[in-house]
């Protein structure tokens, strides 16, 4: 028996690896050494740049929005999410992205599906300044079933000792700022999948006019990068803390950057609820906690900043063609969100 009879296809990986390397090769910055194959990809930290580097790192997958993806048949977004998604968790803590890594493992190797999604991470990098220096990709049968992958990246940036975002200097007073999403980014997938495909029984390519889309392509909209609008506004120091808004939506994002002694306090009606969210609040009589704990439910960042500076950053945000709301303010009590 070969390799091949128990279902993995080395000649088919090593295109698949091919395709990848001319990808990834295009986003190289002045800090890779070497190229794609080694053992280790190699990066040497400009020391000029940074007198006292922090690195920071972080780790993250698409989660199940990868089923919607495979659905449809449309890849490349999902790996400019997973690249967006751990550019915006540095962003918080004042990092620009350095380098990049990808694990994708596959039931059975396509070529054509490795190429859509490393294509897709490719260009979010490249948009990023982010070099795509290496990855993994293995072929799993049995695990996987055929058609079936999954995604997981895992980036380093750095970012000047000094301008490194705490949460330290948040006081009362401050102003919050929000950054809309395209969507619901690449969170709360498990629950919007049985709401739309099994609840309501909404097949992938019907169009819905509440949404005025596809339900496919709503549900694959692109999860937003922040990071070159806010580039200027961080080196000019006008931030106190940022939040990305993933997972637990913004009660479970927005504490994790207040020091102790103050609270958020959010306006709801200060930005506009995204039609998707009130489709599936409607068909899932879903409770407003719980779809503020699930979804981001139309913020991607929100942007702590002192009062005096909010015009400033707002009218910034605009000239990159962002919308920003001003959704609330930082006010004394316990570590937590009030919406209002």
């Amino acid at each position: 028996m070969r390799y091949a009879d128990a279902g993995v296809n080395i000649a088919v990986a090593d295109d698949a690896k091919n395709r990848i390397r001319h990808l990834a090769t295009r986003t190289f910055t002045n800090g890779v050494l070497g190229g794609i194959g080694n053992f280790g990809a190699l990066f040497e930290l400009d020391r000029k740049k940074y007198k006292e580097p922090i690195l920071v790192s972080s780790a993250d997958g698409v989660g199940t929005k990868l089923k919607v993806a495979i659905a449809m048949n449309v890849h490349s977004t999902v790996g400019g999410d997973l690249v967006n998604h751990c550019v915006n968790d540095i962003l918080v803590q004042g990092a620009e992205p350095l380098f990049f890594l990808d694990y994708l493992a596959l039931g059975k190797m396509d070529p054509h599906v490795v190429e859509q999604l490393v294509d897709g991470m490719s260009r979010a990098c490249r948009k990023a300044g982010c070099a795509l220096i290496g990855g993994e990709t293995a072929e799993m049968p049995g695990f996987y079933g055929d058609g079936e992958y999954d995604l997981a990246g895992f980036i380093v940036g750095a970012v000047e000792k000094k301008k490194l975002l705490t949460g330290k200097n948040v006081k009362p007073g401050d102003t919050l700022l929000a950054l809309p999403s395209a969507g619901l980014h690449t969170n709360g997938y498990s629950l919007a999948r049985k709401l739309v495909f099994e609840v309501a029984k909404v097949k992938p390519d019907t169009y819905v006019a509440e949404v005025g889309n596809k339900i496919g392509a709503e549900l694959l909209k692109p999860h937003l990068c922040y990071a070159p609008a806010l580039r200027t506004i961080l080196a000019n120091g006008w931030v106190s803390a940022l939040a990305h808004i993933t997972g637990g939506g913004i009660p479970g994002n927005l504490p994790r950057v207040l020091p102790a002694g103050v609270k958020a306090v959010i306006d709801l009606a200060s930005w506009p609820v995204l039609p998707i969210f009130e489709m599936m609040q409607r068909i899932g009589n879903i409770e407003e906690a719980e779809m503020f704990r699930t979804f981001n439910m139309g913020i991607g960042m929100v942007i702590i900043c002192a009062q005096k500076d909010a015009d400033q950053i707002a009218f910034r945000m605009r000239e990159r063609d962002f919308k920003c709301f001003e959704v609330g303010r930082v006010s004394e009590g316990p570590g937590n969100v009030l919406i209002e």
